[in-house]
């Protein structure tokens, strides 16, 4: 599954078990340009923006487990925005 794809049904359990500020664990699924996609919940992906990481982040790898925290959740468009925890 895409970060693009999801089930409309991960994403409300997603929305209603978790809130801004709230930390959990994710897997690193793929990388971009401009930051990096991490499934925070089964067929539920975050992006973690490459101007959140720290510079003890630089190198992120596909199927690396961190802990994250959610800055945001755009309820609307199905967006999650992430940082290292």
């Amino acid at each position: 599954m895409s970060h693009t794809e999801f089930s409309i049904e991960s994403w409300r359990r997603f929305v209603g078990a978790h809130a801004v500020g709230g930390v959990l664990d994710a897997t690193i699924v793929e990388i971009v340009p401009f930051g990096a996609f991490l499934e925070v919940a089964p067929g539920v992906h975050g992006l973690w923006h490459r101007s959140e990481w720290r510079e003890d982040a630089l190198d992120p790898e596909v199927g690396a487990a961190m802990s994250v925290r959610i800055l945001a959740i755009d309820d609307e468009r199905h967006r999650v925005s992430l940082a290292a925890a």
